[in-house]
């Protein structure tokens, strides 16, 4: 199993995506949400750039975000600049989309995007927004044709149907499925030290934000149910309070980063054992042999916090002991 990470695209990220090569990571992941980061393919061709061997990917992309042509390019361009070591996952949005008031694509939107998307890496024409296009750059200036593979981030029936007509792999929050060659699990939490409490300050400030995140999600599926995790009736009362045209905004603020003033009422050490991987290491490391039998080809653990690099140490250490 593929031990790879995954790490906002913010000001430090060639710093850290240096630290996970030098580690062994097997690849870096960087998050697309434009709202809330700096531009996911810029940053990854600054850490294709500064790294030599670390595999790269975007986490994941959201097509209505570009043009397909747009991504396309992008997808070549960073190829072009670490070749063989770029692979891409695009799903329907969470916070790239809800960030801007949205709600996730339709499942047959994706897939048409891949097909267009596919197309174009392939060197062909297809049909956009009823005009021809091409990828059909000058010689020299991009290889064609493009060969990278796609996961598609899916949980449920349809994105699987999609991944299973389209996709290279499957890049889930959970779940592991066999059937697919490639099967990516994000994971995120901390690697509590020895007698560490995990309410400690330190673990709040690392796995916090990642707690926080089930309940944002949570509450945009259906803020009722946000009701029956703890300390949520009250949360849901802040959230409720916010006036709607622009309650998305504050919900997903500091996403993966911080913990909010507003979150830090319900995220607990509880909570943090309830949603996310924080544990000590011999707990953590019979959980990651559960899931590399379960059919996991790739663990991505999302690293966060004021501590980028402790994380990224504390979970590689764990996973190759």
């Amino acid at each position: 199993m593929e031990i790879s990470c995954g790490i906002p695209p913010g000001p430090r990220v060639v710093e850290h995506a240096l630290v996970a090569e030098e580690l062994g990571y097997d690849r870096v992941w960087l998050y697309d949400s434009p709202a809330l980061y700096p531009d996911v393919w810029v940053s990854l061709a600054r850490v294709a750039e500064a790294t030599t061997r670390i595999g790269l990917g975007p986490a994941v992309l959201v097509p209505s975000l570009r043009h397909v042509i747009v991504q396309a390019n992008a997808i070549a361009t960073v190829s072009s600049l670490a070749p063989g070591r770029l692979v891409v996952a695009i799903g329907t949005g969470f916070t790239g989309r809800m960030t801007l008031g949205q709600r996730p694509l339709r499942w047959a939107w994706v897939a048409d995007y891949v097909r267009q998307l596919r197309g174009l890496l392939a060197g062909d024409t297809v049909e956009v927004d009823g005009g021809l296009v091409r990828l059909m750059p000058p010689d020299g200036y991009l290889p064609m044709p493009v060969d990278v593979p796609i996961l598609i981030a899916a949980n449920g029936p349809k994105g699987l149907a999609v991944a299973r007509e389209l996709g290279d792999g499957v890049m889930t929050i959970g779940p592991t499925f066999t059937e697919f060659d490639a099967c990516s699990v994000l994971t995120f939490g901390t690697v509590l030290d020895s007698g560490e409490d995990a309410g400690s300050a330190r673990a709040i400030a690392a796995a916090g934000p990642m707690a926080a995140v089930a309940y944002h999600g949570i509450y945009e599926g259906n803020p009722a149910d946000v009701e029956g995790l703890p300390g949520g009736v009250a949360w849901r009362a802040q959230i409720d309070a916010i006036p709607e045209a622009e309650r998305h905004l504050a919900l997903h603020e500091d996403h993966f980063v911080a913990v909010t003033d507003r979150d830090r009422s319900v995220v607990t050490g509880d909570v943090l054992r309830m949603f996310t991987w924080t544990d000590e290491a011999p707990a953590l490391r019979t959980r990651l042999d559960a899931l590399g039998a379960g059919g996991a080809t790739e663990v991505l653990f999302a690293a966060g916090g004021p501590d980028v690099e402790r994380e990224l140490r504390a979970f590689y250490a764990m996973a190759v002991a």
